[in-house]
């Protein structure tokens, strides 16, 4: 098995030096029957990054973003071990699908107007007892029952509470703009409706803190800016305990059968865990530890998803250029976006090319001992969007290929 460095923990830069040589050697030996490009999963570090999360979460049960990982088999394995329980999917017609296979416990952290995915679950009992919709206004629940086209079937509802932070009087807004409800009493009010509205039982709660589970308090090069990050974050915290716990017991009020109350990310995970009214952790980037998930105080995690593509030309000195690789993440563009040259490490982009879509220079002393047909490895920037760019993941443990496992876009499926 292979060593990796304890959670919490950054090894010395010599000795991540020798960590990092030593796993391009494993993977390249694992992958030597395959031609790039080849996208992989480290189980060792895969295990121990859950490992990990379970610590994190102290006891409660973590409910694992499928957006994040866009495997099936990776989330039976996942699922399979203790701590974890249920699905956080992310749009209805993949809730449909996982619920088809048999995964009997899967939230849709969005609302969704897929009408005719709405008519198909209240057709279905197994599906209306497996799939929770999310709603935050009463126009879905109309929309829901404008699509039933004749289905009966009871519809399981989560509302999302919005974790924003608002400072300076309510005139700056730190956070994702994803629910219209901020207090206790919009919540609560939406309950009522939802309560009082026949063919539907309000089951749950969610509050998601992007901005303290996905973004990094440690951003190399920024001192300035870290600290005035974890500051934020720590006020955030801070101010949404309150007002989640104070949600959560005027929802209570209204529904006392409420199943779960879900918060957190994989960057909030410990924090969000302690919060007597939370049940449960959502968490997923955490299992393949993309890029974006380097800059944390809080915890570090082993990358476990990478993707190589061959080295096809050998342009000058101190220059390869290998095929493809322009798989660029959602968000706001930036370089922080495009996936980051791993392995060997050294390499860099070229600033007039970048990640390109069909080819990408790459510049370095490495790129002077790599030859054509050589592997260069990569991390892709958020975790789960790297499966829409390949059909397989080869599944590595120590310097052996154990298994091959399609992803979503393998198994045909484009959700969004």
């Amino acid at each position: 098995m292979t060593a990796h460095p304890t959670p919490g923990h950054r090894p010395s830069p010599r000795r991540h030096a020798s960590r990092s040589a030593a796993d391009r050697a494993r993977y390249d030996r694992a992958t030597a029957h395959l031609d790039a490009p080849v996208a992989i999963v480290d189980l060792d570090a895969f295990d121990a990054n859950a490992d990990d999360l379970v610590r994190r979460a102290a006891g409660k049960p973590i409910r694992v973003a499928s957006k994040s990982v866009r495997c099936r088999a990776l989330l039976e394995r996942v699922l399979a071990r203790d701590g974890f329980a249920g699905i956080m999917s992310f749009t209805l017609a993949e809730s449909l699908w996982l619920a088809r296979s048999g995964f009997d416990d899967v939230l849709l952290a969005y609302p969704s107007a897929d009408r005719a995915s709405f008519a198909r679950l209240a057709a279905d009992p197994k599906l209306a007892a497996a799939v929770t919709v999310m709603v935050d206004d009463p126009a879905q629940l109309r929309l829901i029952d404008e699509a039933r086209d004749g289905g009966t079937e009871e519809v399981r509802v989560c509302l999302e509470l919005d974790t924003s932070f608002k400072v300076l009087g309510r005139r700056v807004r730190v956070g994702a703009l994803r629910s219209p409800l901020h207090s206790p009493v919009q919540v609560a009010a939406l309950a009522r409706a939802v309560v009082r509205r026949p063919g539907f039982r309000l089951v749950g709660v969610m509050a998601y803190e992007g901005h303290v589970a996905g973004v990094g308090d440690a951003v190399e090069g920024h001192p300035a800016r870290s600290r005035a990050i974890r500051m934020m974050q720590a006020a955030a915290r801070k101010e949404l305990a309150a007002r989640r716990g104070q949600t959560v017991a005027a929802v209570r009020a209204v529904a006392p059968d409420l199943e779960f109350v879900n918060g957190g990310g994989t960057g909030s995970v410990q924090h969000t865990a302690a919060e007597r009214a939370v049940t449960e952790i959502a968490a997923g980037s955490g299992l393949f530890v993309p890029r974006l998930f380097d800059n944390y105080t809080s915890f570090s995690g082993s990358p476990a998803a990478l993707f190589a593509q061959p080295v096809v030309r050998r342009p000058g000195v101190g220059t390869v250029t290998v095929l493809g690789g322009g798989y660029p993440a959602s968000g706001v563009a930036g370089a922080d976006r495009s996936p980051e040259p791993y392995l060997p490490e050294g390499l860099r982009y070229d600033p007039q090319e970048g990640a390109g879509e069909v080819q990408t220079p790459l510049h370095g002393p490495p790129a002077d001992d790599l030859l054509i047909g050589d592997k260069v490895w990569f991390r892709h920037a958020k975790a789960g969007e790297l499966c829409e760019r390949f059909e397989t993941l080869q599944l590595v443990k120590g310097d052996k290929v154990t298994g091959s496992v399609p992803t979503y876009r393998g198994e045909g499926k484009t959700f969004l």
